[in-house]
């Protein structure tokens, strides 16, 4: 006979479709919070993309507005490729390699081609705009006073911009402009008597300030209406107004303009002016192509060619020599301190690169100051009020430059040729011992071209650096003292890089000139682009031999 005993019996079998109750729970726990992390990473997702939305409807807004089309298409495609990239789930590389090949496009690619299209136009003073642009400024910038015009009561106006207007009365009617928008009526305007006394959404200038922006207010030009040829509204002293018309007509079936005073007649020619039998042309031009001509005028006019070519031995003279000294003086320093038997290395090391800690345009100017012939440090005290033209003689400002970027780059030599000794295998130099190798063959055979190496690609990326190194040159001498011979404002410290901004310009010391700046850019590219590959060669040739 047998006994049973009742025993407790636990189930650990899985429920039909089902994990076991335990597990279940546990796998909810988990996909809880991950669920909830993914709900908060696509909200994240979605706001940052709104974002770059919006950012990018404001961009096509604008160049729509500025007919800039463009650019407004290129955004438009960005946007597009952003928003299909941040929501597919077939393009994960994409999502961490587009913003840099976004930032590449506008900042790189896009300059570059830019960049080479103005160089092969006449992009500049005189030349700013299209065509139909040039005709609206040119009937603008002609005027004259229509003869036996009544005044017209005027009162002087600003806007909620700042922007100045005129508020004149005509047949009864108040009508108020600016020069960026022609006159309309303003409804609620008060006249009393002959003067405007208010004009609503304008503030009437009082007298004081009138007399205070004089110039201002007698140069002033308001437009009657949208049509250039319609004439302006302009006035001597601020109470008067007077109609002025355009001394020139445009035919826009003859694609001619005429001299209303002189009936010359002025035709578009190549160079994108108007110009009359006589040779004599209009002052505002239009952009148009003009080849190869901003190339063969930076080799062949008189004004550039002879300052281009003395410049261009200088740059070059000037970088290799700050590559060379900089390199030479940071490896003496490296090779000293990284002699163990020298006490306090740690120290000598942090002070050796305390200039490459300040930045480099504040140098220049603490350089500047210091070498300054009447006020300077160097020739007041330490030369005992000597008065040495350190900025000002030619041969010693090219001296002056070459000493002060050697005391600003020697550091990154010194930090660079350290870390490329200490990086030199030791049982190396003990073989070349071993084998009788002197110390100069040592350094010779064994130290220098593993240095030479390891540092190769930098002393090129040095050499592209000082090549276009406009800062110093700036800051330090402007690149004066200028040529004397020379009818452009270029001087014998001028490198390429600020010849160029001197060409184009940009700080008012010469007529602007765009395409010619451009096209130099672009000989400064193929010459960095020639030495750096054959530097590269060379430094491949140095891999091989090690």
């Amino acid at each position: 006979m047998s006994t049973s005993q009742p025993t407790s019996v636990v189930s650990t079998s899985a429920p039909p479709g089902g994990a076991p109750p335990g597990q279940a729970r546990g796998a909810r726990r988990l996909r809880e919070p991950h669920a909830a992390g993914s709900t908060r990473g696509l909200i994240v997702k979605i706001a940052l993309m709104a974002l770059v939305n919006a950012f990018g409807a404001y961009v096509v807004l604008a160049a729509w507005a500025e007919g800039s089309f463009g650019i407004l298409w290129s955004m438009v495609a960005l946007v597009v490729v952003a928003d299909y990239v941040y929501f597919s789930r077939r393009s994960l590389p994409m999502k961490y390699i587009l913003p840099g090949l976004v930032f590449l496009l506008v900042y790189q690619i896009y300059v570059v081609l830019y960049t080479g299209y103005v160089a092969f136009t006449n992009y500049g003073d005189g030349h700013n705009s299209t065509k139909e642009d040039a005709i609206s400024a040119l009937l603008a910038q002609n005027e004259r006073r229509v003869e036996g015009s009544a005044g017209l009561p005027l009162a002087v106006i600003q806007d909620g911009d700042g922007n100045l207007g005129f508020a004149v009365v005509r047949d009864g009617e108040v009508l108020a402009g600016t020069a960026e928008q022609p006159l309309e009526p303003v409804d609620g305007a008060v006249v009393e008597g002959s003067a405007i006394t208010d004009v609503p959404g304008w503030t009437l200038l009082p007298r004081a300030e009138i007399l205070a922006r004089q110039a201002d207010v007698t140069t002033l030009r308001v437009p009657v209406s949208d049509d250039p040829e319609a004439g302006s509204v302009r006035t001597q002293d601020a109470r008067t107004g007077y109609s002025y018309r355009p001394s020139l007509e445009y035919d826009a079936a003859a694609d001619t303009m005429t001299d209303l005073t002189t009936g010359t007649v002025y035709r578009p020619n190549a160079e994108g002016l108007f110009e009359a039998e006589d040779g004599s042309t209009l002052g505002v031009g239009w952009r148009v192509a003009v080849g190869l001509d901003n190339f063969s005028t930076a080799f062949a006019d008189d004004r550039y060619a002879g300052p281009f070519v003395r410049i261009l031995a200088w740059t070059f003279a000037f970088a290799l020599l700050s590559v060379v000294t900089t390199f030479l003086l940071g490896l003496f320093l490296a090779m000293v301190f990284n002699d163990p038997r020298m006490r306090g290395r740690k120290i000598y090391r942090t002070l050796m690169i305390l200039p490459y800690a300040i930045p480099g345009f504040l140098a220049a100017l603490l350089w500047s100051g210091l070498l300054n012939r009447r006020f300077g440090f160097i020739n007041e005290v330490l030369l005992g009020g000597a008065e040495i033209g350190w900025l000002t003689d030619p041969w010693l400002a090219k001296l002056s430059v070459l000493g002060v970027n050697l005391w600003l780059g020697f550091p990154y030599m010194f930090l660079i040729t350290t870390g490329a000794l200490q990086a030199i295998p030791h049982d190396l130099l003990e073989a070349a011992k071993v084998d009788g190798a002197s110390r100069f063959r040592t350094w010779r055979s064994v130290v220098m071209p593993l240095l030479l190496v390891a540092t190769g690609p930098l002393l090129i990326s040095s050499f592209a650096f000082n090549f276009n190194n406009f800062t110093l040159i700036y800051m330090l001498t402007n690149g004066g003292p200028r040529f004397t011979d020379a009818s452009v404002p270029l001087g014998h410290t001028d490198i390429l890089i600020s010849m160029v901004y001197n060409v184009s310009g940009i700080d008012g010391s010469a007529p602007k000139n765009y395409g010619l700046a451009s096209a130099l850019s672009i000989v400064i590219f193929v010459i960095v682009a020639t030495v750096s590959a054959l530097a590269f060669r060379q430094t491949r040739k140095l891999e091989e031999m090690s």
